[in-house]
């Protein structure tokens, strides 16, 4: 089986969401006063799983969990092994904050989640809790540490970039990767939901990273994929670490996308940057026993998947949905 959308994109990449609640409330990824789902309204684990399943019986081959934070999510360790075990899927990996790590990272591991992309926004303590709002940077640096040791395939770091706030640690991140023997990539704030502010005051363009770097280290494109959107180099004196630039806004890769995401409350949304939706909530709670009628609407939503998102180079919102509701 295979996925194609209407302009001929395979899909084989389902990003889904298991909770939209979040231990931290990062500057750019929500308002400091969130309201969060009620529990009604939040897919079980056992429809997470028939979900998955279901993607996976149609040719998705990748499956990454994500949330809000995943692994704040009762029952994800068993979660994860059952969704791992499934015939067909290649591989499972998730995004996290980092923030319980520390405990759950061999389990992770031995459930069969494959790759760790981990949020790491700063070095500094004071200013890693002024990004997160409430994030202990030695949480996270003891969870990056479990996370290496505990046996993923690979662990990558994740770097939203803000001018203002750490563009000005890009060189010192660069440096941790290097040292901890692990890949790191520089994101571009989205625009995504009302955060409170303007976010063309600290966007940052990844070609401005990019030369950041290149003054300390020598660069060498690479032509490597990990299955998402990230363009990847190669340090000259430090093969061992790639370095990956998310770009939405900046350098649009729509034309190659090869996913769609599921929110906790069974939303699928063809584009991050569209409003469009399936309703799979409604459609597992109608046909429990039936899958028939769930493989037929993602079909007809794949033919209508937008073309490409409508992100502006100056960053500002233009989808209401926050990036915790919006699966990670």
């Amino acid at each position: 089986m295979s996925l194609v959308d209407g302009v001929g994109r395979s899909i084989d990449y389902l990003r889904l969401s298991v909770t939209d609640r979040c231990d931290f409330r990062c500057v750019y990824c929500m308002a400091k006063n969130m309201t969060f789902l009620p529990r009604q309204q939040v897919l079980t684990l056992e429809e997470l799983e028939r979900l998955a399943a279901l993607f996976v019986g149609q040719g998705v081959r990748k499956i990454r969990l994500t949330g809000g934070e995943p692994l704040i999510r009762p029952g994800i360790v068993g979660l994860c092994r059952n969704i791992a075990a499934l015939p067909g899927l290649r591989e499972l990996v998730m995004t996290s904050n980092g923030s319980q790590l520390a405990r759950l990272a061999q389990p992770l591991v031995d459930a069969g989640v494959k790759r760790m992309n981990i949020s790491l926004d700063s070095l500094d303590a004071e200013r890693f809790r002024a990004i997160t709002r409430n994030g202990d940077l030695r949480q996270v640096l003891d969870g990056i540490e479990a996370a290496r040791d505990a046996g993923f395939e690979r662990v990558k770091l994740n770097c939203v970039v803000m001018k203002g706030r750490n563009f000005d640690e890009v060189p010192a991140l660069v440096q941790y990767a290097i040292d901890q023997g692990i890949d790191i990539s520089f994101i571009e704030e989205m625009p995504l939901g009302d955060v409170g502010r303007s976010r063309g005051e600290t966007f940052c363009a990844s070609d401005e990273v990019r030369a950041v770097i290149a003054r300390e280290h020598g660069l060498i494109d690479s032509t490597e994929n990990s299955g998402g959107p990230a363009r990847y180099v190669r340090l000259a004196r430090h093969p061992g670490t790639r370095i990956g630039f998310i770009s939405p806004n900046s350098h649009n890769f729509c034309g190659s996308c090869n996913r769609v995401r599921m929110t906790v409350e069974g939303q699928l949304l063809l584009c991050l940057g569209q409003e469009d939706a399936v309703d799979f909530r409604a459609l597992l709670r109608r046909y429990p026993l039936e899958d028939v009628p769930l493989v037929e609407a993602l079909q007809r939503g794949l033919r209508g998947k937008p073309l490409r998102h409508d992100f502006s180079g100056a960053g500002e919102v233009q989808v209401v949905r926050f990036m915790n509701m919006s699966g990670g």
